[in-house]
């Protein structure tokens, strides 16, 4: 099998940074680069190996930090990129942060300060599950913030992002973008399979019935926060599989273009002599 270059996956991948991204043209059943699931599972796994060498190389480096963000709606494989793509990478080398509803303290502080916390030290792979967008999407969606106040967020989260690139963090966004209908068959396996019972949320289902208007926020985001610094990727997500390939291709390239390199340990293998 001849793998997709990594390059080519990344460009049509991208919501372009001209605001004029609209979801209605992405279809979440795509099947680009991969036509056969087995050659998804087979680059998917090469990449994998390959992101834990170029995670080494990162940390012996200590000059730059990769953030992966994961947003999408309930069920669209969050974890599941989590497990795969990072699996070999293991947990020394990626710090994964789930956002979930704010505590009391964080919300005595501005929105993104939870976000700053744990935005990866340079040598890392740092992994958002979801993240600051929860705050131009459920906030936006459930109407717990004026409106004024949502709408100067996507200049401030763009201001964020180009904080973060400009000081050695290289941030990679990806939509996982899935049909309604995908959906409701994943929400259904989990009631039907008991060991998937811990994974189901009743509050899913009230989430469900607004799905138009976060599909009309998550364009909005797409459309305002798809930058050249930090650009949107969205990816076509009712196959696991390909999903899955798809992301594990543009972090490879995303890390070997950051091309990091073992530092010198200024002497040589020769000057030691072990008995």
């Amino acid at each position: 099998m001849t793998r997709p270059d990594c390059a080519d996956v990344a460009a049509a991948l991208l919501a372009p940074p001209d605001g004029g991204f609209r979801l209605a043209d992405a279809d979440p059943g795509a099947r680009p680069f991969f036509a056969d699931k087995s050659d998804a599972a087979a680059s998917l796994k090469d990449d994998a190996k390959a992101i834990d060498r170029l995670q080494n190389a990162l940390y012996a480096e200590r000059e730059q930090a990769l953030l992966v963000v994961l947003q999408g709606i309930d069920t669209a494989g969050k974890g599941g990129v989590i497990r795969t793509v990072f699996n070999d990478t293991g947990p020394r080398g990626v710090r994964v942060a789930p956002f979930g509803k704010p505590t009391d303290l964080e919300l005595a502080h501005d929105y993104l300060w939870r976000v700053h916390q744990v935005v990866p030290p340079k040598g890392f792979i740092g992994v958002f599950d979801r993240s600051h967008y929860e705050d131009v999407l459920v906030v936006k969606v459930r109407n717990l913030a004026p409106a004024d106040a949502v709408e100067r967020r996507y200049d401030q989260i763009n201001a964020f992002e180009r904080h973060l690139s400009e000081n050695g963090v290289t941030v990679l966004k990806f939509f996982l973008h899935i049909s309604r209908d995908e959906q409701a068959k994943r929400l259904r396996a989990r009631l039907e399979n008991p060991d998937k019972h811990w994974k189901f949320n009743p509050g899913d289902i009230e989430e469900r019935k607004l799905w138009d208007a976060y599909m009309e926020a998550y364009e909005t985001a797409l459309q305002r926060c798809s930058t050249p610094w930090a650009p949107w990727r969205v990816t076509p997500s009712d196959s696991k599989t390909r999903r899955n390939a798809l992301i594990a291709r543009v972090v490879r390239g995303t890390l070997e273009n950051m091309s990091p390199r073992y530092p010198s340990p200024g002497w040589s293998p020769d000057d030691y002599v072990i008995d």
